[in-house]
């Protein structure tokens, strides 16, 4: 996993004595106090109670439900004048866990975004949110939010969530597990300019969101089972926290990749602003740089050669910052296009049958890498939000009209950039189908 050797125990063990429900400052002595980050984010929701010692938290969420993150400072009140200023930015993202799904994170959003038209990753809850100013939720990044906070005033996001993690699950023997996604703030102070570029502190928590009341019934699932085991078997095992404690996350270490969703749309624009390119080289781990090109916009950025970033940044991270800066993204193995036969499009585009526009013929993209009739399923199912279960078998058409079945070996040879219309075929049973390319 993305965050396997990250190991945050050492700091939850820190951090969980803190009275996080107090509005008190906590009673700390001054070695403590120095080991503290300077600030500290509740999820107030439970973590499960199925845990193993030495692992990191795992905490169930319903899909769109609102939960409130408490944004709190750990510090004396007179510790941030050097802040410089009144308030902090923090952005909220929700992002994969697994570093396998992050390879193909641009496949699994678009495939997301197709099936789900209009709708975002994270939203922001901004009536029931306290103390935020400016919340905003950019329209190109569907799994990010960002707003302001004065660290001296008592601070709440409610967040909601509204992808489920089977959604990016892949097909499995007896049945589907969902895959784990992540909660990160990063927070920023202004620079000099009076724009919030400075990096100040990033935690981040590991999260599986159900369909409404799925978290509920996971949560006391698991708590049945814990109480199942004997005392012997229970002390390997967390008790289940109250609230989430975010983890503190540590940007400058190498295995620290937590990215945007998706990577591959996270270009660096020559349009980006001063603040916009400080930010792109926070997201995209290279914060220790940031100070050297505190005045660089992304025009700048763009026009200076490998060997200028060799001879700033010294030649690893020289190479690796031209390459996220230039580098265009890795071509899949195979990419076909598919749409469904007309009279199934117009029932999914019924908004353009109103507009005269019903027999319209949509075509999607399916990127493949690995070329077998497995992938394709998935991806198929992805597209058009069924369960890769449904799809029994896939056909292609071929001569005089024979069905011919799709093997491993056919999808590798299909020509790159080929088109199919999809038609379905009823199965024996009214839950599975076959497809016809």
């Amino acid at each position: 996993d993305l965050f396997s050797s990250v190991k945050p125990q050492a700091f939850r063990e820190d951090v969980l004595a803190l009275p996080i429900f107090k509005q008190e400052e906590p009673q700390l002595s001054p070695e403590n106090d120095a080991k503290l980050p300077p600030f500290q984010y509740v999820l107030c929701t439970a973590t499960s109670p199925a845990v193993k010692l030495h692992e990191e938290t795992l905490t169930y969420l319903n899909q769109g439900q609102s939960y409130e993150i408490r944004l709190l400072e750990n510090r004396k009140l007179g510790e941030f004048q050097d802040l410089n200023t009144k308030y902090v930015k923090s952005i909220i993202r929700v992002v994969f866990h697994d570093r396998r799904l992050q390879y193909t994170e641009h496949q699994q959003l678009e495939g997301w975004r197709w099936s789900r038209p209009g709708d975002r990753i994270l939203d922001i809850d901004i009536p029931l949110s306290v103390g935020i100013l400016d919340p905003r939720a950019s329209p190109t990044q569907l799994n990010t939010v960002e707003f302001l906070w004065d660290p001296s005033k008592r601070a709440s996001a409610f967040i909601q969530v509204h992808c489920i993690s089977t959604e990016f699950t892949p097909r499995k023997h007896g049945g589907e597990k969902g895959v784990p996604f992540r909660v990160q703030i990063d927070t920023f102070k202004q620079n000099e300019n009076g724009e919030y570029t400075e990096h100040l502190h990033s935690a981040s928590c590991q999260i599986k969101v159900f369909k409404p009341k799925g978290a509920d019934r996971k949560q006391k699932t698991d708590r049945e089972k814990m109480e199942k085991k004997t005392i012997q078997e229970k002390e390997k095992y967390q008790p289940s926290y109250e609230t989430t404690i975010l983890t503190e996350v540590n940007n400058s270490s190498p295995t620290h990749q937590m990215e945007l969703l998706p990577p591959s749309n996270d270009h660096l624009l020559p349009s980006a602003s001063i603040q916009d390119a400080q930010q792109w080289l926070h997201r995209n781990r290279f914060s220790p740089f940031c100070r050297l090109f505190s005045s660089f916009s992304g025009a700048d950025l763009l026009k200076m050669s490998k060997e200028d970033f060799v001879q700033i940044c010294g030649p690893a991270d020289g190479i690796r910052l031209f390459n996220a800066i230039k580098g265009r993204n890795v071509r899949p193995k195979m990419t076909i296009y598919v749409c469904q036969e007309p009279e199934q499009n117009r029932s999914h585009l019924h908004q353009k049958q109103e507009n005269g526009d019903g027999s319209l013929c949509v075509y999607h993209a399916i990127f493949l890498e690995e070329l077998t009739i497995l992938e394709l399923m998935e991806k198929i199912a992805n597209l058009y939000s069924i369960s890769p279960q449904q799809i029994n078998r896939i056909y292609r058409q071929g001569p005089t009209g024979i069905h011919v079945l799709v093997s491993n070996e056919m999808v590798q040879n299909f020509q790159d950039e080929s088109c199919f219309v999809i038609s379905t075929l009823k199965g024996v049973y009214c839950c599975c189908c076959y497809l016809l390319l």
